[in-house]
């Protein structure tokens, strides 16, 4: 079972910091690849960055490429979000998710769990 909660979003002015931190309290973390998404009112649920089972290979939406880092500790069944240099156009909810498919995957569809979301909200 995979229960997944967000936390760390905020409202920030542009070109700061925030880390979002998302737990896993099942105990398949470490067999799950682990995907951040976000998605603003209006649109689209989208993806923003991926992490394999171990950590050792990420993958990012251009968009964020450069300002956004992804990172796990699976013996604290958990996954973050850095994010620096942030801009209004990064407002919105985000989700992490998980996902026991293969690594590289940046489809909505293809991740199985989700977290509840938490807003993160950046001012000009």
């Amino acid at each position: 079972q995979v229960h997944l909660v967000e936390s760390g979003g905020g409202s920030v002015q542009a070109g700061g910091s925030l880390r979002l931190s998302c737990v896993d309290s099942g105990r398949t973390f470490g067999s799950n690849v682990m995907g951040w998404f976000r998605q603003a009112p209006g649109k689209e649920r989208e993806f923003v960055a991926g992490i394999s089972w171990g950590g050792s290979n990420t993958h990012y939406a251009d968009s964020v490429k450069g300002r956004f880092s992804i990172a796990r500790d699976n013996a604290k069944n958990t996954v973050y979000l850095q994010m620096n240099s942030l801009k209004p156009e990064d407002t919105a909810v985000y989700y992490c998710a998980a996902t026991a498919r293969g690594y590289g995957t940046s489809l909505v569809s293809e991740y199985k769990y989700w977290g509840q979301g938490t807003q993160v909200t950046v001012s000009s």
